[in-house]
């Protein structure tokens, strides 16, 4: 069935029937790019019933995957079977299960999402290099090198090339760091663990060296996708040059050069200027807004002409919505950052329950945002809560489920051995020491999982019910890798334990949301890859790849970083701190009007305000936590002062 296509604008329809090449579709905020990039999916599948190949949809983060599989799948049935919607760090770790033999890594890698991992794989590299120093020792700790690290591993430098891009960027002992980050690239392979950084760089190295598996993934996929293309660092804009065919060019990518606001991350304004100057894109611009007021319009149009750079040929976005007699802005000013905080809480308690959840509030740092949840559930009464990224389970139920896992899928892992111990003595009591099953586990076939399994049941404190389940389900995993029963298996003791042993209630206070965020991320997964295809291992991989946060409160008020809403929308925005040294930050103050950083943090008050449905609140303070501010010049930049007066 071909998609109905009328509903779409002309531009909107020039981009879903685009036939072969590539293309770029510039598409400002709300301007309807998700349905685009669908449509032409489905309308590829639909008119080519009769094919095998599939198409690739690359995006940044599993909930815009997961939404594109779901609209496709109402366009066209059965579409999942020829698609494959996924993100940039899910297709890596795809890639690398399948043909990762190639540089040496077996597909059931770990992936590394913790800080403190990453920094004890880095010690251990620093001590390598340590033992081959004649002169004085490395001064290094993992924790300093971490971050020069991951940046290296974005741009995915190769250890013939280290020394060189050191150098070439003042970075001093070049040679030292050099064969440290050497050190560690080969560490992660050595150990089966991959972080973020590393699953790109290994990825693209695997994709350079091998031209065999190209042409598969050329064959394979003939038609590569991508959305929300400006936030794409150097290895990932690397690997995708990769995936596509240079024979046919059937390169379709959406992007907005005015949202790019993850430089941090290693995204760049020159990302668009390489892919337009590399692959030859024809441009089409999708200019036309059907989520803001008109009024916000203008001043997201008056605000984002000050940044240099912009594309030359840049439409003005031009809004669909038809304004009311009454603006939807507002801008308030206060002597101090604590009555900004009580009168937005107010302003959004006075609101009914039911609009309150379609509220945001908006800042650029967490400090405020803090600052805010604290007065509207503190003083208001009104339930809000800070949406972030959540790497790990912190309930001692779910971190020793998770453990168990792992270990099963890496048997002599000696930190997930370490995370078992210490989960189960939270729950049960019962303290085992780690290197005693090390050491009973070398004495017979190696395995830490089975060695705990047998120690663990050898103690008198264990309860009864709890070694029931022991000896009931921990064969299910160790044996036959029968995963999804130990799981349920599990859940069911999790329920029993607090009523066998009231003391571990006080371990219990996240369980509900733990849960329901696990048998949610799980579910994705399956859907994702079928319940078939699911491996323990694959599995685990995209666990660790996805945020473990759970589901908000209903009807609460989210407060997000701007970096946090972005791809989002709201009825109501109140958009907070609008003072400078927050928006723009201190740094980009310092480093003045025409740096990069200030240019970025007009793009992030641009996607800011285009979250907007309804109604804008801009607010700011002359006082901000003791120290005297001056109104962000973003604001006379919009004109907004002077609609004030």
């Amino acid at each position: 069935m071909t998609p109905e296509l009328s509903s779409l604008n002309e531009n909107q329809q020039m981009a879903v029937q685009w036939q072969e090449g590539p293309l770029l579709v510039l598409a400002g905020p709300g301007s309807g790019k998700t349905r685009v990039l669908t449509y032409r999916i489905a309308r590829i599948i639909s008119k080519t019933p009769d094919k095998y190949f599939r198409i690739l949809g690359l995006t940044f983060t599993n909930k815009a995957a997961a939404e594109m599989r779901e609209r496709i799948e109402t366009l066209v049935p059965k579409a999942n079977e020829r698609t494959h919607l996924t993100t940039f760090h899910s297709f890596a770790a795809d890639l690398l299960r399948q043909h990762g033999h190639h540089i040496n890594l077996r597909p059931d890698f770990t992936i590394l999402s913790q800080d403190t991992d990453r920094q004890t794989l880095l010690d251990e590299a620093i001590d390598e290099v340590n033992k081959f120093e004649t002169e004085a020792k490395i001064k290094y700790s993992g924790e300093k090198l971490l971050p020069l690290i991951t940046r290296l591993l974005d741009r995915s430098v190769t250890s013939d090339d280290i020394t060189n891009v050191l150098s070439s960027n003042d970075i001093s002992e070049p040679e030292v760091i050099g064969a440290i980050y050497t050190a560690y690239r080969g560490r992660m392979i050595k150990e089966n663990k991959l972080d973020f950084g590393g699953l790109m760089a290994e990825a693209y190295s695997l994709l350079e060296q091998k031209p065999a598996v190209r042409k598969q993934i050329h064959r394979i996929y003939p038609y590569v996708c991508v959305d929300e293309f400006q936030d794409t660092n150097l290895s990932q804009y690397r690997i995708l040059r990769h995936l596509v065919n240079p024979s046919t060019g059937n390169l379709f990518v959406v992007a907005d050069d005015d949202q790019i606001i993850y430089q941090w991350t290693g995204a760049s304004p020159k990302r668009l200027h390489a892919l337009r100057d590399d692959f030859k894109m024809t441009v089409l611009q999708l200019p036309e807004n059907y989520r803001c007021p008109p009024q916000v319009i203008d001043i997201a149009n008056e605000l984002i002409v000050h940044n240099i750079g912009r594309s030359e040929d840049r439409e003005r976005l031009r809004a669909h919505k038809v304004g009311g007699e009454q603006s939807p802005i507002r801008i308030m000013d206060f002597d101090t950052f604590e009555q900004e905080a009580k009168w937005v809480a107010k302003d959004i308690a006075e609101r009914s329950i039911d609009e309150r959840g379609k509220c945001v509030v908006l800042a650029r740092t967490r400090r405020l945002l803090e600052h805010i949840i604290r007065v509207l559930v503190d003083e208001e009464q009104v339930p809000a809560y800070l949406a972030m990224r959540k790497n790990e389970f912190i309930g001692a139920p779910m971190r020793w489920l998770h453990a168990v896992l792992r270990l099963a899928n890496a048997r002599q892992n000696r930190e997930q051995l370490r995370r078992v111990c210490k989960a189960f003595f939270t729950l049960e009591g019962i303290d085992l020491n780690v290197k005693d099953i090390m050491s009973f586990a070398s004495t017979e076939d190696g395995d830490y999982l089975r060695a705990w399994h047998k120690e663990i049941l050898l103690q008198d404190g264990l309860e009864q019910h709890s070694r029931d389940f022991l000896v009931k389900s921990i064969p299910v995993l160790s044996d036959r890798l029968d995963f999804e029963r130990f799981i349920r298996d599990a859940f069911e003791w999790f329920e029993r334990l607090p009523e066998n042993s009231p003391e571990t209630w006080e371990h219990y206070t996240e369980f509900t949301e733990e849960k329901e965020a696990w048998e949610g991320l799980v579910n994705e997964i399956m859907c994702q890859y079928g319940r078939e295809q699911v491996t323990l291992h694959l599995l685990l991989q995209e666990l660790d790849l996805r945020s473990k946060a759970p589901k908000p409160p209903n009807n609460a008020v989210p407060c997000f970083t701007i970096h946090a809403s972005k791809g989002m929308e709201f009825n109501h925005v109140y958009l907070i701190g609008m003072v400078e040294d927050q928006l723009p930050s201190w740094n980009a103050v310092k480093k003045g009007d025409s740096s990069r950083e200030m240019q970025e943090e007009r793009r992030n008050c641009f996607v800011a305000i285009t979250r907007v449905q309804e109604s804008l609140t801009m607010s700011y303070s002359r006082e901000v936590f003791g120290w005297p501010k001056t109104p962000s010049r973003f604001l006379k930049e919009m004109g907004c002062l002077v609609l004030q007066e």
